[in-house]
Formats: C-alpha cells, sequence, structure tokens
C-alpha cells in the first residue's frame, strides 16, 4: 500500500508541475491592459483528483492481478444487458435515419447548422472507418484529403466556373488520387512508423496550402465559393431561376441551410452505402484479413500492395466529398480549418465508436460534437471531459461502444457445418 501513495504522491506532483501554470494563472482583461490571476483551488481540486484516481486505478489493477477481476463480471454483464447495442442495432439504426430524415421539421435554425456539421463528421468518421476500422492502417492525416477535397472544388469552381455537383466527384477523384500518393511510399510501415508518416503527410498538404499564395491564397484563404444549386435553380432571391420563384414561395434563408442538410445526408448515406458493399465484397475481406494479419494475409496469396493502395484510396475519395461540401457550405476555406486536431478528432470518433462499426462512428459522431457543441460554454474543461470519457471508454469497453470484429465464421457455425457435410457424405 506504501507503495501506491508513492505512486499516487508521485502523480500528484506531476499534475501540479502542470496544473500550476497552466490553469493556475489565468490572464484577464485589466484597466491597465492585461492582469494575472491566480486561481489556486482549481489547481487544489485538480491534484486531488489525480491523487485519488491513481490511487483507485492501482487498486483496481491489484484487484485483477489477484483474480478479483471476476468480481465485476456480473456488473459488466448487466450494463451489456440493460444496454446491448450489438443486439438493437438493427433498431437503433432505422430510428436515427429516420430522426435525421424529419430533423429540420423540428428543430430551429441553430440545431439546423449542428445537424450539418455531425453529419459532416458522420462522414468523415465513415471514411477513416475504412481505412482504420477495416484495413488496420492508422492514418492520423485524414484531414489531408478533407482539405484536397475543399480546395480541389474552390479552385475549380474558380478557375473553369463549373458547379457543385459537377465539381464533387472531381474532387473526390483527387482525393483518391493523393490517398495512392500516400499509399505507395508507406507500403512496408506498419504501427507508430505509419502514423508518424500519415501525421508528416497531413502537415505538409497544411503547409503548402499555407505558402502557396499565389493558388491557394495563401493564410487569407479562398472566397466567394459558389453554393450548390438544385437543377439549376439558386437559393438566392426571389427571381424566375430561384427556388422561392419556382415554386411560388416566400424567399428565406433556411430554404438554403435545409437544402445543405439533406446534401450532407445524401453523402454520408451515400458513404455508409459504398462501405457496407465493399466490406462484404472480397475487397473488403482482404481489409479485414489485413488487418488481422498481414503474413498471414500474404501467405493465403492477397495482393498486399493492391488492398492497401485501395483502402487509403477509398478513405481519401470520400474525405474529398466531405471536403468540397464544407467548401460549399462556408463559403471560405483557409488552412486553419484543416489542422492536426480535425484529424484527431475524426479519429478519436472512430477509435470510441469501435473500429469497423457503421452505427458506432455515428453515435461517437452525436456524442462527441453534438455534446462540445451543445456545450460550449464550458470550453475551458469540455476536452478534459471528453478525453477521460475516451479512458474511461477504454476501460470498460476497449472495442468501443458498438465493437463488430467478430470472424467472419464462428467456431460453432464451422462445427454445424462439418456435421452436415459429413451427413451428407453418408447419405
Amino acid at each position: 500500500m506504501s507503495a501506491a501513495f508513492r505512486d499516487a504522491f508521485l502523480s500528484a506532483l506531476v499534475s501540479l508541475g502542470l496544473f500550476g501554470p497552466i490553469v493556475g494563472l489565468q490572464t484577464v482583461p485589466a484597466p491597465g491592459g492585461l492582469a494575472l490571476r491566480m486561481r489556486p483551488v482549481l489547481v487544489g481540486v485538480l491534484v486531488a483528483l489525480v491523487f485519488f484516481g491513481r490511487l483507485l486505478f492501482l487498486a483496481f489493477w491489484q484487484m485483477r492481478r489477484a483474480g478479483g477481476a471476476k468480481t465485476f463480471q456480473p456488473l459488466l454483464s448487466a450494463i451489456e444487458k440493460a444496454v446491448p447495442l450489438r443486439q438493437t442495432g438493427r433498431f437503433v439504426a432505422p430510428l436515427l435515419l429516420l430522426l435525421a430524415l424529419i430533423w429540420p421539421f423540428v428543430v430551429g435554425r441553430y440545431y439546423l447548422d449542428l445537424g450539418i456539421l455531425v453529419l459532416t463528421y458522420v462522414m468523415l468518421g465513415w471514411g477513416l472507418n475504412v481505412v482504420v476500422g477495416l484495413a488496420g492502417l492508422l492514418d492520423l492525416g485524414y484531414v489531408a484529403f478533407y482539405a484536397v477535397g475543399a480546395y480541389s472544388y474552390a479552385l475549380l469552381a474558380q478557375f473553369t466556373g463549373l458547379g457543385f455537383w459537377a465539381c464533387l466527384p472531381i474532387s473526390g477523384l483527387l482525393a483518391a488520387l493523393w490517398g495512392i500518393t500516400l499509399g505507395f511510399p508507406v507500403l512496408r510501415l506498419r504501427g507508430d512508423y505509419l502514423a508518424i508518416v500519415t501525421l508528416a503527410f497531413g502537415e505538409i498538404i497544411r503547409i503548402v496550402l499555407l505558402n502557396w499564395v499565389s493558388l491557394t491564397g495563401g493564410p487569407n484563404g479562398i472566397s466567394g465559393i459558389p453554393r450548390p444549386t438544385l437543377f439549376g435553380l439558386s437559393f438566392s432571391g426571389d427571381g424566375p431561376g430561384t427556388f422561392a420563384g419556382f415554386f411560388h414561395l416566400e424567399p428565406s434563408p433556411i430554404h438554403r441551410i435545409v437544402f445543405l442538410y439533406y446534401v450532407i445526408l445524401g453523402l454520408a448515406l451515400l458513404t455508409n452505402l459504398v462501405a457496407i458493399r465493399l466490406r462484404r465484397m472480397p475487397l473488403g475481406r482482404a481489409w479485414e484479413a489485413l488487418r488481422e494479419d498481414e503474413i498471414a494475409s500474404r501467405s493465403l496469396g492477397i495482393n498486399i500492395t493492391i488492398t492497401k493502395l485501395t483502402a487509403f484510396a477509398v478513405g481519401a475519395c470520400f474525405g474529398g466529398f466531405a471536403g468540397a461540401f464544407f467548401a460549399t457550405r462556408q463559403g471560405f476555406i483557409s488552412p486553419e480549418s484543416f489542422t492536426f486536431m480535425e484529424s484527431a478528432t475524426v479519429l478519436a470518433i472512430v477509435v470510441l465508436g469501435g473500429l469497423g462499426s457503421q452505427l458506432g462512428v455515428a453515435l461517437a459522431a452525436i456524442v462527441m460534437i453534438g455534446g462540445s457543441e451543445l456545450f460550449r460554454e464550458f470550453a475551458d474543461y469540455r476536452m478534459l471531459v471528453f478525453g477521460l470519457a475516451l479512458v474511461v471508454m477504454m476501460a470498460v469497453r476497449p472495442r468501443g461502444l458498438v465493437a463488430t470484429r467478430r470472424p467472419s465464421i464462428s467456431l460453432g457455425a464451422a462445427r454445424a457445418i462439418s456435421a452436415e457435410m459429413v451427413a451428407q457424405g453418408r447419405g
């Protein structure tokens, strides 16, 4: 026990050194400029939480090593029975789809914008899920493809005059091309080395966008990006070529917001459909085999090069689609919108939801993005809360909210098939 107290004391001491200057000192406006305000109570509370949290963790770890982990099994089983996400997925998914379809008719402008933001991250999560969840390739530079799609649409619309629907597939194909470009140098890399290279790739793209001023506008970005149209009908004004004029409606800016909502909803559902179909095809089976064991996959005759490149290309294509939508929704893009934090957020959504789980990614995006926006007034602490939630999730459900990394065929099913074949052979 003395060793546990010593460990907890050292952890609290380290946290004091971190929280002291970061949390304990706050700059506030003052008549002569800025003043420094001390917050010792908050620092003391955080240090105490670290101390007692470390003690609880060490006690739990000692119980687990001593065989006491079985004590928690009834509790975990009760939680699994109370919230059987894997079994209720067939009911939760249709309910979420129904809620998404009627969302614009039951909420106001703020929650409609929030729904667009959540669906954007759902689409990004489903795209990254192909790379990380299905193929098992840790990608920390996914925001690069998001940026390529956004800038591709903005530049194509600026120099060629093409509309959103004409530029959307081109943006996705250009992002897929960059995905293949990233895939070639990392064919022999795995684990931490792959993560470092993909992280560097994302930063390279951001720095190029920041410094290529003649093409991308540099830190000033690109503005005046065209909005999407509905079969050529614009959502601005009430003339003969507008949405309001064609349907004889009162002009309202909410029409464009509702249209953008259904555009991103359609793109997200398309991403989900393609990912599910690919997973059931031989290519998807090759991705899952690669995720489980690359050496065994190679011994089975799977082309590792093609498998990795297709995973990067498909995931990047979906990221490019989301980037093009982001550009047309905002009307302005700059390199500050494509930082590493975007990649970290999308990766956290995939891990929290469950690697390979489409439903889990959607639920995690709702919790992380929707929750962070609803509790924006707690901006100083919300990332701390989400970080703590991720730690708890990794301890309680290490495979995420909805774990779907199950074998393609179970041992019981294999035995049943073998018994049936033997019976048929005897007959």
